[in-house]
């Protein structure tokens, strides 16, 4: 069904069984797959593609140009997985030509109202993205991550699958995979040992990730001789070993700074 009302361009692909609302504008490169919804006063534009089944609700905006000075209108992309839900006032915005040259979110995410996804952002499958958050440009997230309302991540910042980042925080730099991070300036709190129980890994499992992480952030010594350690002690567990590898992958920003104790068992 397409409100009489909506404005579509007529090179725009549009799928079957798509709903779109009333005063809904789609730009001419834009497509959209089978069984999507734009509620009502959704602005899509550039080369963006949504996902089959996605959902968007009033005054979300996709695919505008990124708020880069240098962009000059060269042809980028913005990607929106299936099923991924966008609320309201929502706005995510293509790529630019010096980055990645496509801002993506994956499937089954949730992005609340007021969120805002700068551009060359990648999201993950099943990120949830909490109302009024933000993020600069070229922000990494993996699956599974929950970002706080109102927290900010700083461009290039990276965030570890299944990671939680507390409301209101500031996030200046990566954060390991099911890391913790909470406060005005964040910092590294301990694991999000819930949100591991609720993906179904076993007690014994998050034990030994437990262990592991607390001998690299809250261990003595020199954290490289720390990090060689680990990579020998618990070279047989999966789930160190994607921590490790995801802090030995290249960082614009650096890991985010630690104040562990212990762990905050949140989730």
């Amino acid at each position: 069904m397409i409100h009489p009302s909506a404005i579509i361009a007529s090179q725009a692909e549009i799928g079957r069984a798509v709903r779109i609302g009333p005063f809904c504008t789609i730009g001419r490169d834009v497509v959209i797959e089978d069984g999507a919804e734009l509620v009502s006063h959704v602005v899509i534009d550039g080369h963006t593609r949504i996902g089959a089944g996605a959902k968007l609700f009033p005054f979300s905006t996709i695919g505008l140009a990124p708020q880069d000075l240098r962009y000059k209108g060269e042809p980028t992309r913005c990607e929106i997985g299936a099923r991924t839900q966008i609320r309201e006032h929502c706005s995510i915005h293509r790529g630019t030509p010096g980055g990645l040259g496509v801002t993506t979110v994956g499937e089954d995410c949730m992005l609340m109202a007021v969120t805002h996804v700068a551009h060359d952002c990648t999201l993950g499958n099943g990120v949830i993205v909490a109302n009024n958050a933000v993020m600069g440009g070229h922000v990494w997230i993996g699956d599974n991550a929950i970002i706080g309302g109102q927290s900010a991540l700083h461009q290039f910042a990276r965030i570890g699958r299944g990671a939680m980042i507390a409301g209101v925080t500031g996030v200046a730099a990566d954060v390991v995979p099911f890391g913790m991070v909470l406060g005005n300036r964040g910092v590294l709190t301990g694991l999000n040992v819930i949100g591991l129980i609720r993906r179904g890994y076993e007690r014994a499992c998050i034990h030994r990730l437990r262990t592991a992480f607390r001998l690299l952030f809250s261990g003595e010594g020199v954290f490289a001789e720390r990090l060689a350690q680990i990579r020998y002690q618990f070279a047989d567990e999966p789930l160190v070993m994607e921590m490790l590898a995801f802090i030995d992958q290249p960082s614009e920003r650096g890991l985010i700074p630690s104040c562990l104790s212990g762990d905050q068992e949140n989730g």
